[in-house]
């Protein structure tokens, strides 16, 4: 009689967890339906894709890095076409002072009053392009803005729209003419994410599709898929996905492995060890899992970590690359179970 209880017990509990479990179902269908549109015209980069797509999630901002001509702003504006919301672009450049950014106070004459006149940054989705171009004053002005989501001019302290995403494109390649971005600034990107050459048959496809586009833009048949109320809705849903105590402390010994790694000169911070939590959660709810398992967290961790951590100089010397450290690391952190 006392299993029977027990069973039946059992059997009650599994229904009520199943009935408080998260429904994913309407967020996959938009997850898919926007990796859709973004492949008619992007060959490959699936990880990358992916990855965005996380970002957005997780209300977190993206750094693209790859040499000329491997999609990063026509991933940037395709995404954008996908999105119902505000999309402005920023071209970095030397000569580009914060004010042309954030906005500039302007005297009216009519009342004689000083009038804020917005900058590009207000919007909701903002790809500037060519980060590293503009010099550090510059760049420290998206300081704020990137981490608070608000910007205090002459006083006055305004709040941005949500969502609010920035995608930043750099080339790694030519260094004449360009900045190095600070490490807090770095530090401020949840994703660092470095595009590689297409393989063969991809580079075949794409020079197939160009052919048949002939005349038609690449950004004319993309559809807007997701509102900006949609976004909001499904990034509070992710924030529910259940993590497990030992998970927390998987991405705990992590993250503490960098700042002992010999190989390292600086770790990263406990805002890594944030960007990893909210970005694995990311990943599980792309996948429809509503709970955090280790391969979600391993795969965050490389594009999370590797722009946070700076590599001691003499292996750096030796061509050692920080997502090569941060691969040993994973595989020496004992997973789980």
């Amino acid at each position: 009689m006392d299993d029977i209880n027990r069973i039946e017990n059992e059997s009650a509990n599994e229904n009520v967890n199943f009935e408080t479990r998260i429904n994913l179902t309407p967020l996959l269908d938009h997850v898919n339906a926007i990796k859709k549109e973004l492949e008619t015209v992007i060959v490959g980069q699936h990880k990358m894709i992916d990855q965005l797509l996380v970002a957005i999630l997780s209300n977190g901002h993206v750094l693209l890095e790859g040499v000329p001509g491997v999609a990063k702003t026509i991933t940037a504006k395709l995404l954008s076409k996908t999105l119902n919301i505000g999309f402005s672009r920023i071209q970095f450049t030397p000569d580009l002072m914060p004010s042309d950014i954030l906005g500039t106070s302007i005297f009216n004459l009519k009342n004689s009053e000083f009038e804020f006149k917005k900058g590009p940054i207000f919007s909701n989705l903002i790809l500037i392009d060519e980060i590293n171009r503009a010099p550090a004053k510059t760049q420290a002005a998206l300081f704020e803005v990137m981490e608070e989501r608000q910007i205090t001019i002459d006083g006055g302290a305004y709040q941005l729209e949500t969502p609010f995403l920035v995608i930043a494109t750099q080339n790694p390649i030519e260094q004449e003419g360009t900045y190095r971005l600070p490490e807090a600034q770095l530090d401020r990107f949840l994703f660092k994410i470095t595009i590689d050459y297409p393989k063969l048959n991809e580079e075949v496809l794409i020079i197939q599709r160009e052919h048949l586009l002939q005349s038609h833009g690449k950004l004319e048949a993309v559809k807007t898929i997701l509102s900006g109320q949609e976004i909001k809705e499904y990034q509070a849903l992710v924030k529910e996905i259940r993590v497990e105590q030992n998970l927390l402390e998987y991405i705990a010994r992590i993250v503490v492995n960098t700042r002992e790694n010999a190989f390292l000169y600086l770790g990263a911070s406990p805002r890594a060890s944030i960007a990893i939590l909210n970005a694995s959660k990311g990943f599980a709810a792309i996948r429809g899992r509503d709970f955090v398992t280790p391969e979600d967290i391993k795969e965050a961790a490389i594009p999370v970590l590797q722009h946070r951590v700076i590599v001691a100089p003499e292996r750096e010397m030796e061509g050692i690359t920080s997502s090569e450290i941060i691969k040993q690391i994973i595989e020496t952190v004992e997973i789980p179970r």
